[in-house]
């Protein structure tokens, strides 16, 4: 008997310190989802410090900080064209990111920037580079390859890659493989082009063009200053206000921006740039009608 009720103190212990734990787990579970306030970013692969930051943003027409993710978005008139001036720092790199219609890769998905950053649920964006409408160039968006061939430069073969801790390189596709940068940790491949800035120097001639594209236009260009501070910019063009810029202004503009490395990304009718729910240039697809073009990618900030 003395055995027996020994035995059954022994398990009446056992419970009541499973239910204390239990409860005191739940507690924590409840505290950790409604009390506990986290702003939390984390690299791709689950690796490095946590970045934490204000809980709630501070947010006015032109600029946005939640102490991760910081901009500030000035406008400038050069050479008769209004310029949008998007200066970004970011505390993690793993922030800036790339969008694609209709979330996934093919030639015939299109949707306006707009759309696809609501989607994603970003804070800031530009259109991309248009991979959709050319099926050349290496194309990896957020580290995953989509297209590869080493056959399909278009038309310089001068790439921008964004490296896993933020970093921009200018590639050429004749000198390394999409597969070799994926290997090394490429998060984006750009494949439009060309390269406005290397190494702080303008790397385009006077009268160079892109493809198929007027002396001033509508431009869409990123840069960086430094490690996690960029520079996106997106200049109207076509209309009364605003006669466009050329490919050797538009690098000119990057460099004295103070930009190390610059690229441009498809323009004219493309070039977007939005910010907190709104589109703040005049995109002219349509002639004398101001709407945003469907597209292929975007480059947004966001979580």
């Amino acid at each position: 008997m003395k055995k027996n009720k020994r035995r059954q103190n022994g398990t009446g212990r056992i419970r009541i310190l499973y239910a204390v734990f239990l409860v005191l787990y739940s507690l924590f579970v409840l505290l950790d989802t409604f009390v506990i306030p986290r702003n939390i970013v984390r690299s791709s692969r689950g690796g490095g410090p946590a970045v934490t930051g204000k809980y709630e943003p501070v947010v006015t027409e032109d600029s946005y900080d939640d102490g991760n993710i910081m901009i500030q978005i000035r406008t400038k008139r050069v050479a008769d064209t209004t310029v949008y001036i998007a200066d970004v720092k970011l505390a993690d790199p793993t922030i800036l990111k790339a969008g694609l219609a209709g979330d996934a890769f093919g030639r015939n998905l299109a949707e306006v920037t707009s759309s696809i950053a609501e989607r994603n649920g970003a804070v800031f964006a530009i259109n991309g580079d248009y991979y959709g409408f050319r099926e050349k160039g290496y194309v990896l968006r957020n580290g995953y390859l989509y297209r590869s061939a080493s056959n399909t430069r278009y038309p310089y073969g001068e790439d921008l890659v964004i490296w896993e801790d933020g970093a921009f390189e200018i590639v050429n596709e004749a000198d390394v493989t999409a597969e070799e940068l994926a290997d090394r940790g490429a998060q984006q491949i750009f494949s439009f082009g060309p390269a406005l800035v290397i190494d702080g120097e303008v790397g385009v001639i006077e009268g160079e063009e892109v493809e198929r594209a007027q002396i001033t236009n509508p431009r869409t260009a990123i840069g960086i200053l430094e490690p996690l501070h960029y520079l996106m910019v997106v200049s109207d063009g076509r209309t009364t206000e605003s006669r466009g810029l050329s490919l050797f202004r538009l690098a000119e503009l990057m460099r004295d921006e103070g930009c190390e490395t610059a690229y441009n990304l498809d323009g004219g009718g493309s070039s977007t740039i939005w910010f907190n729910g709104k589109v703040l240039n005049k995109p002219t697809t349509y002639g004398d009608v101001i709407a945003e073009r469907t597209m292929s990618d975007i480059v947004y900030i966001g979580y």
